[in-house]
Formats: C-alpha cells, structure tokens, sequence
C-alpha cells in the first residue's frame, strides 16, 4: 500500500513510460517552433550584436577539426570595463531571445576578459590590454579567420 500520492504518482509512471513522454511534450505545442542556428550562424550573429554595442576588431575563428572545445570562436575588443560588460550582456540577452541560451558566462566580475560559452561557440569579449596580452588569434594561427568591420561587412 502506497500512503504518499507522490509516490503513488511515480509508482503509476514508472509502469507507464509513454504517460511521462506525452505529459512532457504536451506543453509545448502551443510555442513557435524552434529553429537551432548553425554553429557558424550563431558566431555570426553574436559578432554582429557585439558589433550592435560599438565592440571593434571583431573575429571570428573556425575551429572546426582543429579541436573538439568548440566550432568557432568570436574575439571582440571594448575600450572600457563598462563596454566589455555591455557587450556581453547584449549578446546573452538577444540571443537568448531567439532561443539561443549561453550555457556559461565567466569574467563578468572583472571585465577584462568575459568568456560566453554557448557549447558550440564560445564568443570571448576582451579589454583593448587584455586582447593584446593573451593573443588568441596567434594562439589559434591555423584557424581560417572571418573578420567584421563597422561597415558590417564580412571579410
């Protein structure tokens, strides 16, 4: 005899796995489909809201095949701790809009070097000093590179 209705209740799912299927879907019928970007489209959008919030020297690495830590990564550079921090706020919030959810953000408390991990890019926000110091476009030589100018433009 079952005396709690919790247990009762996962008693009766544990011998009904397709009740526990369909009570976890049936909520999200009603939402928009969601339509994933692509690793590269995701670096490009972030690059493009950085470039939104005055960020410059704006880069993006294709890492793909070259290490399994992530497909691309995004380099931009702010003038000020208080750029940095607007940057990388403005990157989670839009993307995070269009249903893209950084899975980690590190740095914020320091704004030198923000890192914003979205597992397949991770999009590192640097200070002018601290982009110069730590190099990563040298580090990462033999990524193929992709850089956005203020014009927007993709070279």
């Amino acid at each position: 005899m079952v005396d709690c209705p919790a247990r009762a209740e996962s008693k009766e799912l544990r011998f009904r796995p397709d009740a526990v299927r369909r009570e976890r879907t049936t909520g999200y019928a009603a939402q928009e489909p969601w339509n994933p970007l692509t690793p590269a489209e995701l670096a490009e959008r972030a690059a493009r809201l950085a470039l939104e919030k005055k960020a410059r020297d704006i880069l993006i690495l294709d890492l793909t095949g070259l290490t399994s830590a992530a497909d691309h990564f995004v380099l931009a550079t702010a003038d000020s701790e208080t750029q940095v921090k607007a940057v990388c706020d403005h990157i989670v919030e839009k993307l995070r809009e269009e249903g893209q959810k950084a899975w980690h953000v590190e740095g914020l408390e320091g704004r030198r070097w923000v890192l914003v991990d979205f597992v397949d890019v991770v999009v590192h926000v640097f200070h002018a000093e601290t982009r110069g110091y730590y190099s990563l476009e040298t580090l990462w030589g033999d990524a193929p590179a992709t850089r956005i100018d203020d014009d927007a433009h993709i070279h």
